[in-house]
């Protein structure tokens, strides 16, 4: 399934074919799956869908049973979260893993400190933080303040900064706008748009479909495990992404309408929400 706006080139992850089962349940069946640098594909489905397992699979919390995974252009074998983050997959996953009572420096740098003899060099981690937040044109008032303080939105910032450390080339975000206000919702899209502007490959998992339709460049949908279609969002609208997801429509109807030619549906920009739960 390839979106017409995609130029012909070499995706920075690549899955084929990949299938997993838990025991006699099918979580994924045949999924096929890109995302190129400098783009944000959204991965959308219903509760169940397979969405929580793909992104699993390919952070290698698990091993997929069948298919194979191309990163760089070559083919590789994930085998545990950090052969991920040592690939160059990040993830931030919808918990954040950050410590209240840490300030940002210690966040970000948790589990990898920089030293300098015996002591922690905490000149060079306090530079590198502003750095990466600078990156991301964060609104942090101090790295030195503790995590517990900061908003939600800002508490999202701090966890997608630390996953940019040992500069990765895929980064995904699950539900980062999950029980965010507004305000909040539109400082983190930002961060995601800074993201795909420097060059990162970014994976979108979101039950929300504005936020999807907002700074997504492609969506692919996922049913019951399995591709339901891949769709260019500048060619389609929220309706047709969750016919897709309902199963009103099937995969070769989603492929026809991420191919037809028509004028972007701005008008649902602010389209309906899946209802969020725990999804397999």
């Amino acid at each position: 399934m390839t979106a017409t706006h995609a130029p012909a080139r070499t995706a920075v992850l690549q899955l084929t074919g990949v299938s997993k089962t838990f025991g006699a349940v099918q979580a994924l069946k045949d999924i096929d799956f890109d995302v190129h640098a400098g783009e944000v594909v959204a991965l959308v489905g219903d509760n169940g869908a397979g969405k929580s397992t793909l992104v699993k699979t390919i952070a290698g919390v698990y091993t997929p049973d069948s298919g194979r995974m191309v990163f760089g252009g070559r083919q590789v074998a994930v085998g545990s979260p950090a052969e991920a983050q040592q690939l160059g997959i990040a993830t931030v996953f919808q918990d954040l893993a950050l410590c209240d009572n840490l300030d940002v420096v210690a966040n970000l740098f948790l589990g990898r400190e920089i030293h300098r003899g015996r002591a922690l060099d905490e000149v060079s981690m306090e530079q590198e933080s502003w750095r990466l937040l600078r990156q991301l044109s964060a609104k942090i008032p101090s790295v030195r303040i503790p995590v517990a303080s900061l908003s939600g939105g800002q508490r999202q910032t701090v966890a997608i900064a630390r996953s940019l450390l040992g500069e990765p080339k895929v980064v995904m975000l699950d539900e980062p706008t999950a029980a965010l206000g507004v305000a909040q919702t539109a400082e983190v899209l930002n961060l995601v748009e800074r993201l795909r502007e420097n060059g990162l490959a970014v994976i979108l998992i979101s039950h929300n479909m504005s936020d999807v339709m907002a700074v997504a460049d492609r969506v692919n949908v996922l049913r019951l495990g399995r591709n339901n279609g891949t769709f260019a969002v500048s060619d389609t609208s929220s309706q047709e992404i969750i016919a897709a997801i309902t199963g009103a429509t099937t995969n070769a109807v989603s492929e026809r309408a991420s191919r037809r030619e028509k004028t972007p549906d701005l008008g649902q920009a602010d389209g309906p929400q899946l209802e969020k739960g725990t999804d397999r």
